[in-house]
């Protein structure tokens, strides 16, 4: 009986809500997270746990936005998905979390007049095609996380400040699965251009939040209101749906250590009356915002001619965006060219140097070409090291020396914006030849303090350039002409999990891998093993191969970089007893395993070991190359 009341509860207050937003605006509360700071809760708590660990300071967070005149409060559940959750050690208590905080909201609500909104946050982690997460498990996340709001009886949905259209798809599919009656507003963030963080314009994910089934749209947090009524108006000439807009007050400014939102509560109320005139039927605050803002404009929207009717224009039909077609691998570049006619490629691995002088790069590229090599493959600051451009180098070579460059690409210190950036630097400039990696972590080098970003993985950064090949952008939006790269990609085979060594590169290859260069191989065995088990989603494999040095070279190979090192090689190493022995020793490992490699892959990238070119040139006379004067 109880579920059957609540239940006729929620339809009569949803269907009161969406009569309501088709007469006037509805004003919506201003931040959680702003007033829990300032009341001394410390950033790093876990502020959806409050619900229960002290449900008298949201309650009362609560009573002062209603108090100010809000119509809809959201509940303290931004952050309340596994995910967030797993970070403070509370994954499991996901339904608690979130049901407190329905309650809460539900019960400071209950002497007055309002609707209660349930806060749904994005999941923190990046999803497929940018992440490891898959759409399946993200739609689970957010419906358990929904699950446990409609229990507690929120009227409606709030999915806010959403960057990547592809999450906040899985989120309204999630809200849909638990209940299709209940209304869901669904908010992306934007940048001062009115774009998401994936690169969406309004032209593009309007029409995608309304074809989704979303019952209002619209914009939250980020910018100030003046980004947001230029991203809202944009939005009204596509479409006739309720829109919402809920801005930070104003940009932060950093004052004294802390971010401060400098918007004054009168600035705010006269956006909430240009809001409601351009169309917006949701209006609040996000970020920076306070009872006070939330009061003030609570007066500005009494003003007769903020009920204006909503203002229509015609809904034009907006075509998806489409991809064009890939150029032929074979006309991208000459390494395509023999990659697509199955012909055997060699590389030479220059690392760039730690300061500006680029001589002994240039004078060693072109030592390799005389001897025929077909590319120059260079790192991106291996080991976390330090070191200039690789992307500079490379268009360095290409200009000066006339071979082609092949560019290691990380996602270790880019965001997604920056990706894209230096990929369509790359591709103006005439690097067309990539391979797509992870990247070694910070603590790995010599400055164990920097930060990474890691916005997505070598997964992700795939699909962000086979997009770009196909004239796409990170959020799925037309660019013109599609870049022409051969999206190359490593591979391990000695990894003590090959299980998960080949799923990632199953995902790889589905993420559009062209050809794959393996760690340094000292054990065919595990090279035989590795290409066997690829066999269903076979590319060209690019075999590394590394003249050893000495025998601590082989040490920290087998110990600290995880290559496998079988212990007939070190015990090979170990029986050289002067340096030139050592070098001449390792050597002869590489120039078998280079023969051995010819007839089980399709190339191979020969490393020099602190910059002696001369020893790769050594390893290559194996192949029948002639060897020039060294310079």
């Amino acid at each position: 009986m109880q579920k059957l009341l609540s239940s006729c509860i929620l339809k009569r207050m949803a269907t009161d809500l969406l009569t309501r937003i088709k007469q006037s605006a509805v004003l919506c509360d201003g931040a959680m997270g702003t007033l829990l700071y300032a009341k001394g809760i410390f950033i790093n708590r876990c502020y959806d746990e409050l619900n229960v660990s002290q449900p008298d300071l949201i309650r009362g967070i609560h009573h002062e936005y209603l108090q100010a005149g809000a119509e809809i409060i959201e509940t303290n559940t931004f952050g309340g998905n596994g995910f967030r959750l797993e970070r403070h050690s509370m994954a499991p208590r996901v339904h608690e979390i979130n049901l407190a905080g329905a309650r809460l909201a539900r019960e400071a609500a209950k002497s007055f007049d309002v609707w209660v909104a349930g806060s749904v946050g994005p999941l923190g982690v990046k999803i497929e095609p940018l992440g490891k997460t898959s759409f399946e498990e993200a739609r689970a996340a957010f419906r358990e996380q929904i699950a446990a709001l409609a229990e507690g009886g929120v009227d409606l949905l709030v999915l806010e400040t959403f960057g990547y259209l592809g999450e906040i798809h899985q989120a309204i599919l999630a809200a849909r699965e638990v209940n299709p009656k209940i209304p869901v507003v669904a908010l992306v963030t934007i940048d001062e251009d009115g774009n998401c963080l994936d690169g969406s314009t309004p032209e593009t994910f309007t029409p995608r939040l309304e074809e989704w089934g979303a019952d209002v749209i619209g914009c939250n947090c980020s910018v100030g209101p003046v980004a947001m009524l230029d991203a809202v108006e944009r939005m009204r000439a596509l479409t006739s749906m309720p829109l919402a807009a809920q801005p930070n007050a104003g940009m932060p400014r950093s004052v004294e250590g802390r971010n401060i939102y400098l918007c004054s509560p009168e600035y705010m109320a006269s956006y909430a009356r240009k809001f409601v005139a351009a169309g917006v039927r949701f209006v609040g605050g996000c970020c920076g915002t306070t009872p006070d803002h939330t009061r003030v404009m609570k007066s500005a929207l009494r003003v007769g001619d903020a009920r204006a009717k909503v203002i229509s224009a015609p809904v034009t039909d907006q075509a998806k965006p489409a991809a064009t077609p890939a150029v032929p691998i074979e006309k991208r570049s000459r390494l395509g060219a023999k990659l697509a006619s199955g012909d055997f490629l060699t590389m030479v691995e220059i690392v760039p140097p730690k300061g500006t002088d680029i001589r002994k790069e240039i004078e060693g590229a072109r030592f390799v070409k005389s001897v025929g090599v077909d590319g120059i493959n260079i790192p991106d600051s291996p080991r976390a090291s330090a070191r200039m451009s690789n992307q500079a180098l490379s268009l360095l070579v290409q200009q000066e020396v006339g071979i082609e460059a092949i560019l290691h690409y990380t996602c270790r210190d880019r965001n997604v914006l920056g990706i894209q950036s230096d990929l369509l630097g790359a591709a103006a400039t005439g690097i067309r030849n990539l391979i797509c990696i992870t990247g070694d972590p910070p603590k790995m080098g010599s400055y164990p303090d920097a930060t990474a970003v890691f916005d997505v993985d070598a997964i992700g950064l795939v699909n962000i350039v086979h997009n770009l090949n196909r004239g796409l952008d990170i959020g799925g939006n037309p660019i013109g002409a599609g870049t022409a790269f051969v999206i190359g990609v490593g591979a391990n085979p000695g990894l003590s999990d090959m299980d998960e060594e080949i799923r990632r590169f199953e995902y790889k290859v589905q993420a559009g891998a062209e050809y794959v260069v393996t760690q340094p191989v000292f054990d065919l065995g595990l090279l035989e093993s590795f290409l066997r088990r690829i066999e269903h989603c076979r590319i060209p494999v690019v075999a590394g191969i590394w003249p050893l040095v000495s025998v601590r070279n082989a040490e920290f190979m087998k110990n600290e970089l995880r290559v496998s090192v079988p212990d007939s090689i070190l015990e090979r190493m170990t029986r050289a007893k002067t340096p030139e022995a050592a070098r001449e020793e390792g050597v002869a490992i590489a120039r078998e395993m280079l023969i051995a490699v010819r007839g089980m892959a399709q190339g191979a990238q020969i490393s020099a070991p602190m910059g002696r070119y001369s020893l790769a040139v050594d390893v290559l006379e194996a192949l029948g190359t002639s060897r020039p004067t060294s310079v």
